[in-house]
């Protein structure tokens, strides 16, 4: 037997009628239309703030303050020396001279947030790394392998 489109019904079940409140007793939600009895809930034009509990003391007042945000805290990317050494394997770190800009260009970092170099790793060539900061393990690494540190302001 073939279906024929139109005579195509949901599953008995799957479908369910909405709620059409204020309609009647015999719709069984009558009366008070599903609001109950008495109280602001029930009135019309009722609002609550989202975070209103009854004039109970809400949570954001219940719970203790705490913690503290340094507005001037700088927050770097890093950057191991082994992710150098990995950059440079892959080919891109073309150059010797290594700044934020040729980073950001190699898709090692995000633009405009400053660099810090880390130690973590080992380096095999002599690199010209500029950065805003430097660990001092990666410092001692780098001037190991012969290359040389420029802070950016």
């Amino acid at each position: 037997m073939t279906a024929i489109l139109s005579s195509l019904k949901p599953a008995p079940g799957s479908r369910k009628n909405r709620k059409r409140i204020g309609r009647g007793p015999g719709s069984g939600h009558g009366k008070t239309a599903t609001r109950g009895h008495k109280g602001q809930h029930s009135r019309s034009g009722a609002k609550f703030r989202a975070w209103f509990e009854g004039g109970q003391m809400p949570l954001q007042r219940r719970i203790p303050k705490f913690g503290f945000r340094n507005k001037f805290r700088v927050t770097y990317q890093v950057i191991n020396l082994a992710d150098l050494e990995t950059l440079q394997k892959n080919g891109k770190l073309t150059e010797e001279t290594v700044t934020p800009e040729v980073l950001v260009n190699a898709g090692a970092v995000r633009k405009n947030y400053p660099v810090k170099v880390l130690g973590d790793g080992e380096i095999s060539t002599a690199l010209k790394i500029s950065a805003h900061a430097f660990s001092k393990t990666a410092q001692e690494k780098i001037k190991a392998a012969g290359g040389t540190i420029t802070i950016v302001k």
